[in-house]
């Protein structure tokens, strides 16, 4: 068995990888034990042989016995422990991605607001294990984690690849499960939340209030903010403070306006409170943009 530690900014990426016997005749298996020394919030991905996974915590077991191409999201204390069965016939390939509870809002990108926004039950856990959304990975997926696990390149060339592709497999991931909750919405409803996003975006400066939009689609304030979110990955409000950052961003980068006039196009009356927001979001003061 292998098993690699990676740290890329505040990610921990764990590669490991195991297989027992060569004779397909003499079935050989070998338990495979890991654990974390610290909670952690994380996505497993799985390729090669479809392993038995169990997950141990307390007096409680969760038992997975198709993992090859499975996507798992989890999060997990230092209670937990996560025991692969591997076979000669059945070799564990795992990617695992995480990030400790501590570490989440400062991971770069906007990357800790897509586990708040898109994995809120593992950011407030209720139990030692917690388990988010699961699914098989797309071929786009696959075909990444197959090639993490067949890297050609060495030295700093394997780093600077290993570090775009693991970027580019959160991406996919956050992605798909945008599209699965996306998929849950019924058509008509699906149309008066994109109404209502279309009512957001056409009043920057002034936008109306929940109960307003709620009476303009015909939908109450409830599903509205439940449903709102499942679709576009933010409350309401949240969306309308990205959209309009974005389009602040876009004006001052072009030169169209300076950073007071955009801060009031967008409906900012505080050139502190609009440059706070634009520093948490982008990572930099508007000010500070070329």
């Amino acid at each position: 068995m292998t098993r690699d530690i990676i740290n890329i900014n505040d990610f921990i990426i764990l590669v490991e990888e195991a297989k027992v016997g060569t004779n397909a005749k003499d079935l050989v298996s070998e338990s495979s034990a890991c654990s974390f020394d610290e909670p952690v919030i994380a996505v497993a991905f799985y390729g090669s042989g479809n392993i038995d996974l169990t997950v141990k915590y307390g007096k409680k077991e969760k038992e997975f016995n198709y993992t090859k191409g499975l996507a798992l999201s989890f999060y997990a204390d230092e209670n937990v422990v996560f025991d692969h069965t591997v076979e000669n016939d059945k070799p564990l390939e795992c990617l695992l991605i995480a990030t400790t509870t501590s570490a989440i809002d400062k991971l770069p990108n906007q990357e800790g607001e897509l586990f708040g926004e898109m994995l809120n039950e593992l950011v407030n856990p209720s139990d030692h294990y917690a388990e988010g959304p699961s699914f098989i990975m797309t071929p786009q997926m696959q075909t990444i984690v197959d090639g993490l696990f067949n890297i050609q390149y060495e030295g700093k060339t394997k780093m600077m690849f290993f570090r775009s592709q693991i970027t580019a497999l959160l991406s996919h991931f956050f992605g798909e499960l945008a599209n699965l909750k996306t998929e849950k919405l019924k058509t008509p409803e699906r149309e008066k939340l994109n109404q209502a996003r279309d009512i957001l975006l056409n009043n920057l400066d002034n936008p109306p209030s929940l109960n307003e939009i709620s009476k303009r689609i015909g939908l109450n304030t409830f599903k509205l903010k439940k449903e709102f979110k499942e679709l576009f990955g933010v409350p309401v409000f949240k969306y309308l403070q990205n959209q309009r950052l974005t389009i602040a961003h876009n004006m001052i980068r072009n030169q169209d306006a300076t950073v007071q006039e955009a801060a009031w196009h967008v409906g900012y009356d505080s050139l502190s409170s609009f440059s706070n927001a634009f520093e948490k979001k982008f990572g930099f003061r508007p000010s500070q943009i070329k």
